[in-house]
């Protein structure tokens, strides 16, 4: 298959190409793997590759899945699959190859994905930004100076390119949504429970990680969550009853639609002015579309909201340090974690019992505030970035303070941990470029439970103000 062909397909495109005979999954894999050899240099996104394996996958491959034959990469976070190695972004973690699949990765497996290797992140995913120490930062395709967001910048930077159409990623504050509005790609963090956290874990950090992936299309991200969602068993508790079929219903165009604005931080201060020119348009566009947006913002106590997400966030960091080093050996220092690690690693130490459960109950509670806020709305949107893509070399990873570390960046996600804390849906829309060809994604978050309608809405924008001709200078 020739390189122009492959890149011109999203995965519903490609797999259609192999139940058809058009084309052969082996043809697909040799083409994914000459692009990743092309680019991977450049970009830094895939960090371990298994291009035998994945030929013996394509080799005996079924045509009959909904991804049938597509090249398809795992994230260096959870994704886990039989004897390859997760290593977190982490020095700590040996990479010790898995004994078995994750629920998720049987899904995508069953659904005909052919992973071919792992991609960047930074150090457990704790930053927007995805420049270990282990791996080297991931550069994003549209400018090499420039992040590709996170934590699921591999991903980002693989799919931006071209290396495949669509790759795993996951979301604890933002790390599917950061880097599809760093590279210009549609991102959906899913209703928490909407995707399978199992057998491992019943969820991650309470429910504030979500599985997905990042894509170029949105029926590429709606026909993913029909082959991965719906209930493990086990599963401590379940997303809302979801439609017959997520990609169905996102053909759907939506009428008429609440839809809140918010166009200054909760503050009051200015946006970026990138920031700000996105969110207008994408608000005039819906407007265009005869949907009614009305400038609004909810009651959430941010200030609160940040204290409880650093005590979540903290704390899972130390039990999952602690557990390496229980079954592995190491130390908690600077030969085995980044400083902003280490200095979060011990915030983490701190937080009682009591703090974690209460952080919990602060999560609880501006879950709700927003629910009731959002039964005036069927959608709310935000810019999904404080900014344009930062500047490699931004954050200083050797800073043990973590408030210091963070110093730089703490606008640069304003919204989206919120629906990691609320378990809302949220999407990244890539409807804008600034003048320096930087993609500026905005966000549309919807009403707990329902990824259909947010999956319909920006289904309607990409037909109304297509991406699929835009093309960053790292492609094909």
């Amino acid at each position: 298959m020739q390189i122009t062909d492959y890149v011109s397909y999203d995965a519903t495109g490609l797999a259609e190409l192999v139940r058809n005979r058009s084309v052969t999954p082996l043809e697909l894999v040799d083409t994914a793997i000459a692009l990743t050899e092309k680019h991977n240099p450049a970009l830094n996104a895939v960090i371990w590759t298994m291009f035998d394996r994945a030929r013996d996958l394509a080799s005996n491959a079924a045509t009959d899945g909904a991804f049938a034959g597509v090249p398809f990469l795992l994230k260096d976070i959870l994704g886990g699959m039989a004897g390859v190695p997760t290593r977190d972004g982490s020095r700590i973690n040996p990479g010790v190859p898995a004994t078995h699949n994750s629920e998720l990765v049987n899904r995508f497996l069953k659904a005909g994905l052919i992973p071919l290797g792992k991609t960047n992140v930074p150090e457990f995913g704790l930053v927007g930004t995805t420049e270990s120490k282990l791996y080297g930062p991931a550069r994003n395709p549209w400018n090499l100076a420039h992040s590709t967001g996170g934590s699921s910048g591999g991903s980002g930077a693989a799919v931006a390119s071209g290396m495949v159409p669509v790759a795993h990623a996951n979301d604890g504050g933002g790390s599917i949504r950061i880097p599809a509005s760093c590279c210009g790609l549609v991102g959906l963090k899913p209703t928490r429970a909407r995707n399978p956290a199992g057998p491992d874990m019943g969820d991650v950090y309470n429910g504030l990680i979500g599985e997905h992936i990042v894509s170029r299309s949105v029926r590429d991200t709606a026909a993913m969550l029909d082959v991965t969602s719906g209930p493990d068993l086990g599963d401590p508790y379940y997303a809302p009853s979801a439609p017959a079929s997520f990609l169905a219903a996102a053909q759907v165009a939506p009428k008429g639609l609440k839809i809140a604005v918010t166009r200054t931080l909760m503050d009051g201060r200015p946006y970026h002015p990138d920031c700000l020119a996105a969110v207008d348009a994408a608000a005039a566009l819906c407007t265009s579309l005869g949907h009614h947006v009305e400038e609004a913002k909810p009651p959430v106590d941010f200030e609160a909201m940040s204290t409880a997400f650093f005590a979540v966030w903290s704390g899972g960091l130390a039990m999952q340090v602690d557990w390496l080093i229980a079954r592995h050996g190491g130390a908690a220092d600077l030969d085995h974690l980044e400083g902003l690690t280490l200095g979060l690693y011990r915030m983490g130490q701190q937080v009682t019992a009591a703090q974690y459960m209460g952080a919990q109950i602060a999560f609880q509670q501006v879950g709700r505030a927003i629910a009731q806020w959002q039964q005036s709305y069927d959608i709310w949107l935000t810019p999904t970035l404080g900014g344009p893509p930062m500047a490699i070399g931004t954050m200083d990873f050797d800073q043990t303070d973590p408030m210091a570390a963070y110093a730089p960046v703490l606008d640069y996600t304003p919204f989206t941990p919120l629906q990691n804390a609320t378990g809302q849906p949220a999407i990244n829309v890539p409807l804008h470029w600034n003048d320096a060809g930087l993609p500026v994604g905005v966000q549309f978050a919807g009403r707990f439970g329902d990824d259909a309608g947010l999956l319909a809405l920006a289904m309607q924008l990409e037909a109304a103000a297509p991406w699929s001709g835009r093309r960053p200078v790292h492609w094909g």
